[in-house]
């Protein structure tokens, strides 16, 4: 029988030592590599052997008693860590409510280049009335924080947003469902336009809804790192240099990006994604019908931000 201290030494313990057997800790126990620390952090002699194969701990027989009274507060305390993610419900991965609201922002798109004539018999000027303004957001247009998410420049400026917007979606909708994932972006947006617009001079305008893109990418970090952070992992900033990472390769080229935006919409879904976890850790997922009023309460957000808009 071979035998090694603490530190890995052959060793030949003085005395009767008695082996530590997992019986003496509770049922179902198993021996484990970090049982070794405990009784080290604890000041407890142990040695270690291998028998055919096996590893094994042994501890003087005066220190018995301890050493299993050690390591069964070790194992109550962490008998049931990590802890399991929180059981999610049957939810709607979104997919086609993504696509149909993808499909209705290209078709609003559409809306806004032709020559629409009002009931009253005037053309509304779709831009003027709903891009965001910070001078006018600060003297309380709030409706042009969601209003300037549904506009684009161009057809390219909507397609790019369409196309990689889209994807983030998804992969959100799979993971909470449509409409507590919709609800979230539409948050992110509107908050990333608002911090955006209070630091920018009067006259910054803006618009498209690569705010809320950022801002669902942001959500996805904020989720990550929650969960990384609950299971002691170290890889928690990982999601958010990833996030970062698009900022710069995707978030900041062209003389016409709005680089703030941009950013605090992924500081803001980031914000946004670690409140939320928190509450469905505590709370649970939203079940169907939570989803579906939230999907109702976004709808009536942009409507009611477009009836604001254009009664002026």
């Amino acid at each position: 029988m071979e035998m090694e201290d603490g530190h890995g030494r052959e060793t030949v313990p003085p005395g009767e030592w008695r082996r530590l057997l997992p019986e003496y800790v509770a049922a179902g126990a198993r021996y484990s590599a970090v049982w070794a620390v405990v009784l080290a952090s604890k000041g407890i002699p142990y040695s270690q052997e291998t028998e055919q194969g096996q590893w094994r701990l042994l501890v003087p027989a005066e220190q018995l008693s301890a050493a299993v009274r050690e390591i069964s507060l070790y194992e109550d305390e962490n008998r049931n860590w990590p802890p399991l993610p929180p059981l999610r419900p049957a939810l709607d991965s979104g997919t086609y409510t993504t696509l149909s609201i993808l499909i209705l922002l290209a078709a609003f798109h559409n809306l806004v280049r032709s020559d629409l004539v009002t009931v009253a018999g005037n053309y509304p000027d779709w831009f003027s009335s709903g891009m965001m303004q910070s001078g006018k957001i600060m003297d309380g247009e709030w409706w042009r924080l969601v209003t300037s998410l549904t506009l684009h420049a161009d057809l390219s400026h909507l397609l790019g947003n369409l196309c990689i917007g889209g994807v983030f979606v998804v992969l959100l909708c799979r993971e909470m469902g449509s409409g507590l994932a919709w609800t979230l972006l539409l948050g992110a947006g509107l908050l990333g336009n608002l911090v955006n617009g209070y630091i920018q001079p009067a006259t910054h305008n803006s618009i498209g809804a690569s705010t809320a893109v950022f801002g669902v990418v942001g959500i996805l970090a904020g989720l990550s790192v929650r969960r990384y952070s609950q299971l002691k992992k170290r890889r928690w900033a990982v999601p958010v240099a990833a996030a970062l990472s698009l900022l710069v390769l995707i978030g900041s080229e062209g003389k016409n990006t709005d680089v703030g935006a941009h950013f605090f919409g992924l500081l803001a879904g980031l914000l946004l994604g670690l409140f939320t976890e928190v509450l469905i850790g505590r709370y649970g997922y939203p079940g169907r019908f939570l989803n579906v009023l939230l999907a109702v309460c976004s709808c009536l957000l942009v409507v009611t931000a477009w009836w604001y808009a254009l009664q002026l």
